[in-house]
């Protein structure tokens, strides 16, 4: 075991670069007016059971030197905790094919991470310029987490019982859950008793007799709302396991009406969509609960688009998709991943046999944890669609969490943030078996969007990540990516559309799966393990480990603005590809204490076997922990409230400390 040691001391260069307070790394001179900062509308983000979210608005600062330090503690305490400094946006353009032409603020953003629920934490944030500062530099926020929603212990209790039920039943009885939704009040739980739920939808006014309140097309409408302290709750009896049976429709419960409704402990199945939750720009709902709760032969489990919903909790579920759960297959079959070669190539992602989206949420304030999701296109995604602007149907899609999931064999993206704009926080997530790109941020608004401490493994096609349409603020700390690095899409046009701005890499690891992907798929130019297309000298890399890959003398490959420029949208970048780490440090000031690593530094990981592309690993069969004596043991930088009780010298490389506890990933016991 080692010793803990903080040595915080050894942040603050790296750091420099992080904030941008010097313009040393770009080789840029100073702008002559419009240095000093001046101070804006400071702005508290929805809060989450775990993480609080912060933005700063602010003028000038053209140099970019200022900075913002953060400090917390939980009210009533003394001592202050040191917090990630908020990350400087400096209108960075974002958007590709799905928003071209966005510029980002002029304003400092940032989460702080990990605090305990429903409780209440005193925030303290410093703005610092060497140029001056004009306004207020100080602010001071006092905020409380949210808790977990609970059931309304006070509440009327209905009973509901299958068609055909000839037990005893208790008082409130009622035959399906048409009669209690009815009558349901806030604060009011309808408890479910075991059995098929099942209208044929087919048979008219069959709804009317003994429905579960289906209309003609299958499905249950939810159109009252609870509130936040009295939610509606639909579970579980606990006398066996509850089936809603949609009987093929196309969904199974609309609540896209009512807010604050509560599942808990039920089964859903044979639907396309089990829980519809709202349509963008029209109607969505807030304060949804859906807890251990399972989804079966569905093509979606939870599905809704509407960017003004808030404060969802999906947490310790179970969706299955109807992809063929013993062969992995992507979207794309290239002549080096030749998925098309497949049976069922390309795959149906709707309708009977289909599987798209296994969760989608739109808004903000939302926690999605602890799920696990198998067996569809994507797992967890951020609407694709949404604005990055504020409208009368809701603001931009900010302060989400996603962590402790495990997510298997899905043919596009494990996660997605895709169209998010602020303190959007992915975190200890495992993902094994994926057909094309495993974390995506296809774009960014200006972020920051959080990718902290996720396992990636056997993405053999598009790499570990997916950094398209020109994302902005993206940081990556503490990753196990098992499989290339593609920030911007290689191409035969290595100056496109595609590059991104202000990203941050510390860390982490990444290890080289498929030594031809990008050499015959994307471009004949590069085949090394880390492309980097930035149109921002400030987007940074340190402490990190690489696994090359073999055959390929050029490792890494960055493309940056030309001139030493700040940043620069319109003109090719200046491309520089190294073979070594060293290169690229001397050339760059990239880095500089980045490692090279390989797959034996793992307790019991191999590289993935391209031959066998479409292969599922277990994750039993996998081990993520370092070996105590490996090089990427004590080779990481310190970072504050990411890794303070890092153990030995400095923090491991990797998702994983030696010595800490495994997350659970999926599913509590």
């Amino acid at each position: 075991m080692k010793s803990k040691k903080n040595l915080f001391v050894m942040i603050s260069p790296v750091f420099l670069f992080l904030l941008g307070l010097a313009s040393c790394a770009t080789g840029v001179a100073p702008a002559k007016n419009g240095n000093k900062v001046k101070a804006g509308q400071f702005v508290v983000g929805d809060p989450t059971l775990i993480c609080l979210g912060f933005e700063w608005s602010i003028d000038g600062d053209d140099n970019r030197n200022a900075a913002v330090a953060v400090q917390y503690r939980k009210k009533g305490t003394e001592s202050w905790k040191e917090g990630m400094p908020l990350l400087r946006l400096q209108n960075e353009e974002a958007g590709g094919s799905l928003a071209r032409g966005y510029v980002g603020p002029n304003m400092f953003a940032g989460s702080i991470l990990d605090l305990e629920p429903d409780t209440e934490y005193e925030c303290k944030f410093e703005m610092s310029d060497p140029d001056g500062v004009d306004g207020n530099k100080q602010q001071m926020a006092t905020v409380r987490t949210r808790p977990e929603p609970k059931p309304f212990a006070g509440g009327r209790i209905f009973h509901a019982y299958p068609p055909g039920y000839k037990g005893s039943k208790e008082k409130e009885a009622s035959t399906g859950i048409s009669g209690p939704l009815g009558r349901a009040e806030p604060g009011d739980t309808i408890l479910v008793h075991a059995g098929v739920y099942q209208i044929d939808r087919t048979q008219y006014n069959l709804r009317m007799r003994i429905g579960m309140g289906s209309d003609v097309f299958g499905t249950t409408w939810i159109t009252k709302s609870g509130t936040p302290d009295k939610p509606i709750v639909i579970k579980g009896a606990g006398d066996g396991e509850v089936i809603f049976d949609g009987g093929g429709c196309a969904i199974l419960f609309d609540v896209s009406g009512a807010d604050y409704i509560y599942f808990e402990g039920l089964t859903f199945r044979n639907t396309d969509a089990a829980i519809f939750t709202g349509v963008n720009n029209l109607r969505g709902n807030s304060g949804l609960t859906i807890k251990r709760c399972r989804f079966e032969d569905v093509s979606m489990a939870i599905w809704g688009t509407y960017q003004g919903s808030k404060n969802y909790y999906i947490a310790d579920n179970v969706a299955s998709g109807r992809f063929n759960p013993k062969v992995m297959m992507g979207q794309i079959g290239s002549d080096v991943i030749p998925y098309k070669k497949l049976p069922g190539f390309p795959p149906k992602m709707s309708g009977p046999g289909g599987s798209f989206y296994g969760i989608t949420y739109a808004g903000s304030g939302h926690v999605l944890c602890y799920n696990r999701v198998e067996n569809f296109e994507d797992g967890i995604s951020l609407f694709q669609g949404g604005s990055p602007k504020a409208t009368e149907h809701g603001g931009p899609q900010s302060n989400n969490d996603v962590y402790n999931n495990y997510i298997s064999n899905t043919y596009d993206n494990f996660f997605e943030t895709d169209c998010g704009s602020h303190n959007l926080r992915v975190m200890r997530n495992l993902g094994i078996n994926n057909g094309h790109g495993g974390l995506s941020s296809q774009p960014v608004y200006g972020g920051p969007a959080y990718f902290i401490r996720n396992i990636v493994y056997h993405v053999p096609d598009r790499g570990a990540i997916k950094m398209f349409d020109r994302p902005a603020g993206v940081i990556f700390y503490h990753n196990t990516l098992c499989g290339e690095i593609y920030v911007g899409q290689p191409s035969a046009n290595l100056n496109g559309r595609e590059g991104a701005s202000n990203m941050h890499f510390r860390n982490n690891l990444m290890l080289g799966e498929n030594p031809d992907s990008m050499r015959n798929y994307r471009t004949k130019e590069f085949g090394g393990i880390y492309f980097m297309d930035t149109y921002t000298s400030y987007t940074t890399s340190d402490y990190n480990g690489f696994r090359p890959n073999e055959g390929y003398e050029d490792q890494f490959m960055w493309l940056i603005p030309a001139g030493g420029a700040l940043r620069d949208y319109k003109n090719p970048r200046e491309m520089h590809s190294f073979k070594t780490l060293q290169e690229l440090c001397n050339a760059l000031g990239q880095e500089c204490h980045g490692i090279m690593i390989d797959y034996d530094i793992f307790q019991n990981v191999k590289k993935a076997d391209i031959k066998e592309f479409s292969r599922v690993y277990a994750r039993d069969e996998l081990d993520f922990q370092l070996k105590p004596n490996s090089v990427a043991v004590d080779a990481g930088c310190p970072i504050p409230n990411i890794n303070e009780g890092f153990n030995g010298k400095a923090p491991d490389l990797g998702a994983l400390e030696v010595g800490v506890p495994l997350p659970i990933y999926g599913p509590r016991p």
